[in-house]
Formats: C-alpha cells, sequence, structure tokens
C-alpha cells in the first residue's frame, strides 16, 4: 500500500545499500589485482567456456551482471567477536581474493584469465551484513550449489571428511585430494543445471 515506515537504519536497508554500492565499483583481472589495504565484500566473476558455467559467462559478456562467487574477507580476530573500533589497516581483502586466485590456478579445468572481480572496503561492523545481502541478491552459483571454493586445508587429522562439490568438478588443490569422495560429478551438474535453468 505504500504506507510502511521507511527507516534508512534498518538492518535491512543498510545492507542493500552497501551491496548496491559494489556494483559502482571498477571490475579488475583477478590474475592483476593490484595490492590494496581494507576488509570488506568482493564478487567473482566467471567469462569462461566451461561447460557447466555457460550461462553464467554468458551473462558476463557485455557487462559483469551474474558473480559465481561472492564473499567477505574481515580482520583477524573477526570471526569471534574481537573487532575493536581501532583494528589496523591491513590487506585483508587483498589477501583473500589472492587465495581464491591461487585455488583457481590449481584447478586442472579453469584459466584465471576468465575470472575478474569486484570489491567494496567496507567498515568492519557491516562486512557480514553486506556480504549477506550480496549472496541474497545475486545468488552466486558457488555461494549456494557448488560448496567449497572457500575452503581452507583442513589439516593432518582431518581428512576423513568429503571432499567438496568444487573440488570434485575443479580438482587441483593438493590438499582435496586427501579427502574421502563426496558427491559424484553427475549428480553436481545435475544441480547446477537446475539452478541455472
Amino acid at each position: 500500500m505504500g504506507t510502511e515506515i521507511f527507516n534508512p537504519l534498518d538492518k535491512r536497508n543498510l545492507g542493500v545499500s552497501i551491496a548496491d554500492a559494489i556494483f559502482r565499483k571498477e571490475v579488475f583481472p583477478l590474475k592483476e589485482l593490484p595490492s590494496f589495504n581494507g576488509a570488506g565484500i568482493y564478487a567473482i566473476y566467471y567469462k569462461g567456456d566451461f561447460p557447466f558455467y555457460k550461462k553464467i559467462s554468458e551473462k558476463n559478456k557485455k557487462d559483469f551482471v551474474q558473480p559465481i562467487y561472492a564473499g567477505k574477507a574481515i580482520p583477524e580476530g573477526g570471526r569471534k567477536g574481537g573487532l575493536g573500533l581501532d583494528v589496523p589497516v591491513g590487506e585483508y581483502l587483498y589477501k583473500r581474493l589472492n587465495e581464491h586466485r591461487r585455488s583457481i590456478e590449481a584447478a586442472e579445468n579453469l584459466n584465471i584469465d576468465d575470472f575478474y572481480c569486484r570489491f567494496l572496503v567496507v567498515d568492519d561492523i557491516w562486512i557480514p551484513l553486506g556480504e549477506s545481502l550480496l549472496i541474497e541478491k545475486t545468488k552466486p552459483l558457488w555461494n549456494i550449489v557448488v560448496d567449497g571454493f572457500g575452503n581452507h586445508d583442513p589439516g593432518s587429522g582431518r581428512y576423513n571428511q568429503q571432499i567438496s562439490s568444487w573440488d570434485t568438478i575443479h580438482p587441483g588443490r593438493n590438499w582435496a585430494k586427501k579427502l574421502r569422495p563426496g558427491k559424484p560429478k553427475k549428480e553436481i551438474a545435475t544441480l547446477i543445471d537446475g539452478f541455472l535453468r
């Protein structure tokens, strides 16, 4: 009806403004990212010819409109609620994006030249909300269906867990080879097809 009271400080409105702000940022090839300081949120885009991602790639040919993955990078201690008001500025976002670059480069069937990113340095307190709304708004495939892209080596003694869907269809990360088998590739392909349809 349009009579609802608009509250600019409502967490949803704040999250939308953060998510919208990232789409106004410059897009960089992931392999040539200039170093920078700050924490925040990011979106990774794909423009290659891997058959499973054809629909995503087509959407990104003219303009970058469909991230394949979105995430956040927070300062150390942020996961435990240890963010202070005077957290020193570091290359948190830059380092996280470079971890992703290395994962893509390790994959046997992906080419780093096909990946691009945009990022937004955000005040620490708004990073989790911004990431949540960015994922909700853009529904990136690697966040929703093909899990595991953002995983780290679980370490010795913890290799009894299943390999992620991402590592199943993009083999190459050495530590992932030590994990137990997960979903079959054919099942993952069916899930991707259904999601993108």
